[in-house]
Formats: C-alpha cells, sequence, structure tokens
C-alpha cells in the first residue's frame, strides 16, 4: 500500500536511498496556514515538509516507534532518520515562530525529478 519517495539533487556524489511511505498520503498536499486574531495574511515563504520529513515524524511521534525501528521501516540508517526529524522539527518550528504557512506535498507534487521545490 505504500510507495516510495526519492529526491534526487544531481550532481557528483551517491545517489540518495529511496524512503519507503507507508502511512497514509494525500494525493494533492496540504496546506495549513496560520490564522491571526488582530493581522492580515501570513508573512513570508511557506515551509515546505517533504513527504520522508512527514513520514519520519509519524511513526516516531505518532505511532511511537524507537528511530531504530522507524529507520528499518523506511529503508533507511538510523542516523539518516535523526538527520530527517532533525530538519523536520526545524522547519516546524520556524514556520510556527515566524508565522509562516506550512506546506506538505503528496506524491503528485514530489515525483518530479528535482521535487515540487
Amino acid at each position: 500500500m505504500g510507495w516510495m519517495w526519492r529526491w534526487r539533487r544531481g550532481g557528483p556524489g551517491r545517489p540518495p536511498k529511496p524512503r519507503f511511505i507507508l502511512g497514509p498520503v494525500h494525493s494533492w498536499g496540504l496546506v495549513f496556514e496560520p490564522r491571526r486574531l488582530e493581522e492580515g495574511p501570513p508573512r513570508g515563504e511557506p515551509v515546505v515538509l517533504a513527504p520522508d520529513e512527514v513520514e519520519a515524524l509519524r511513526l516516531v511521534y505518532l505511532e511511537g516507534l524507537t528511530q531504530e525501528e522507524a529507520a528499518k521501516r523506511m529503508g533507511v540508517s538510523r542516523g539518516t532518520l535523526w538527520r530527517i526529524l532533525r530538519d523536520a522539527r526545524r522547519k516546524l518550528v520556524e514556520a510556527i515562530v515566524s508565522g509562516r504557512p506550512i506546506v506538505v506535498y503528496g506524491p503528485r507534487e514530489a515525483q518530479g525529478p528535482e521535487g515540487p521545490w
């Protein structure tokens, strides 16, 4: 039921390993916009969460798996999962603190060779 996500940056070096996404996936992606009580629309560029970042957050924080278990499910090393989680947490905190929208892309947007961003 899951799908495999891979983001290739291009250039020299080893290509990144594919990450297995097994959780529920929204086919077109989602946008979360902050709602301000006294101001207008949100300020700044949206913060983009990649599909593997959402899957790592889901496995560790919603399902309660250890990083080792989550890494095995995604098909990556524990160190790679740790970096994915670190980046995702940083993006979420940045969006909350600065009041920026959060964009989560689904598989249709994330399948391009360069990714949607």
